[in-house]
């Protein structure tokens, strides 16, 4: 059982191995004896999951596990993850589990696990609860067994924490489309909304266990896009399965790119005086134009590697206030300690109010360059640089861009792919190398 945690937590096809209720029952036991080296007495566990049917089985093994190691579980149902995140906080838990696969289809699940502070869990923390699952210990007996209880009010909760992220501002005026994806996002999206005041216009809000991001949510933002055009909307909201992302739609029905999104708060946070240390984080996956534009309105771009827990910990490292990745992961640390999509929303509906602006006009903050990015599925996943072939191809167009675009290459954390990315301000050009790239990972190591 090795190695279990990808690049956000564990994540696979639902009732195969790791995504078993077997394996899910002893990573609750693991989590659970990992508490206990830094709990005083009893510990707490809230869990929260998407509209998976899935979940019913995962949450029920994860709760036996718990429970039997002594721990108190709280159940909250389908939430956000970012709910999770905040109920794992604001109600002293020893841990926070999140059961989803994000934008996955239905038939895959994962586990998300976050310490008492809110955050996901670092690599140590990873490795220790992996080390553990493997492990036989004797287990607790008699009145040292947990309990499990339902939390009824926690999508109130988390409702009151996100509208909070905006203060006073109002969103009355505002026609907005929401797309839920029939996810984790169903029930509170559309209803933070409303109550801040907004018109809201709302789909994929009807789960039913199989239908999660299908043809809905940031997958799939034509269904909010063709609305916002025909509503007259001011903007469209596109949520993933787990509502920790999100894609936005313009008032033209053009679908808005995330690194767009993260110039443009990033540009509205300095002029407030609240994108402390005047740095934005994000990772490799950036456009070479927000370089650019980041660099002439004088704001400082630290990347990191791909996966939100990257720029997350660069942010706590440099205590930066704001960070993303261009995927629709928007993290604004002063209110919330993982990406949250209906947060993300709302700060960005704050900056339309406040600014007089539309997201179009907003969004014409930079300019991006060409870009091309493959995923090309592979059959094995050898070390990059230890394939000629595709070393060769790589070496050729680093060479013949320069200063002028870039290549990127890599493994998916969660899938067997290779995702191959070329950036030129010459857009026959990425087109060429691209293919290169592409044709030598072909011959080398695709499936």
């Amino acid at each position: 059982m090795a190695e279990l945690f990808g690049t956000d937590g564990i994540r696979g096809v639902a009732n195969e191995y790791p995504i078993t209720p077997e394996v899910a029952l002893r990573i609750g036991r693991a989590v659970a004896r990992v508490l206990k080296a830094r709990a005083d007495d009893r510990h707490k566990v809230v869990i929260g999951k998407d509209t998976r049917v899935s979940g019913y089985m995962l949450e029920t093994a994860l709760t036996s596990g718990l429970v039997s190691e002594g721990a108190r579980v709280l159940l909250t149902g389908p939430v956000p993850t970012p709910a999770v995140a905040h109920l794992t906080k604001s109600m002293a838990c020893d841990a926070g589990i999140m059961l989803t696969a994000s934008h996955n289809p239905y038939t895959d699940n994962g586990i998300k696990i976050f310490g008492p502070d809110g955050y996901k869990l670092n690599d140590a923390l990873e490795e220790e609860v992996e080390s553990i699952i493997l492990g036989d210990q004797p287990a607790p007996t008699g009145a040292r067994l947990g309990k499990a209880f339902r939390i009824d009010d926690a999508t109130g909760r988390y409702i009151e924490f996100a509208k909070s992220s905006i203060g006073s501002q109002s969103l009355r005026g505002l026609k907005v489309v929401v797309d839920c994806a029939h996810g984790a996002g169903y029930f509170v999206g559309p209803l933070i909304f409303e109550e801040l005041g907004a018109e809201v216009i709302k789909i994929g809000t009807t789960p039913d266990g199989y239908n999660i991001n299908e043809g809905f949510g940031s997958l799939h933002p034509e269904k909010a896009a063709a609305l916002v055009k025909e509503h007259g909307a001011d903007l469209g909201i596109c949520l993933d399965g787990d509502a920790d992302r999100v894609i936005f739609v313009d008032e033209n029905g053009e679908v808005v790119s995330g690194d767009r999104v993260l110039c443009l708060c990033a540009i509205a946070l300095k002029e407030q005086g609240k994108l402390r240390g005047d740095t934005l984080v994000s990772t490799v996956m950036g456009n070479l134009g927000l370089r650019d534009a980041l660099a002439d309105a004088e704001i400082s771009l630290e990347q990191t590697q791909v996966g939100d827990r990257h720029v997350l910990e660069r942010m706590r490292e440099g205590n930066f206030s704001f960070g993303g990745e261009n995927s629709g992961h928007l993290i604004f640390s002063d209110f919330a300690t993982t990406g949250d999509g209906i947060v993300s929303a709302l700060m960005v509906l704050a900056i339309i109010k406040s600014s007089g602006k539309s997201l179009a006009e907003l969004a014409d903050c930079m300019t991006e360059y060409p870009s091309l990015l493959v995923n090309m599925p592979v059959r094995e996943k050898p070390p990059i640089d230890s394939v000629p072939t595709i070393k060769s191809a790589m070496n050729a167009a680093e060479n013949a861009l320069g200063h002028d675009g870039r290549i990127l290459i890599r493994y998916s954390g969660t899938e067997k792919k290779l995702r191959v990315l070329v950036e030129a301000k010459d857009a026959g050009l990425a087109q060429a190398h691209c293919d290169a790239i592409v044709a030598a990972a072909t011959e080398a190591i695709g499936a």
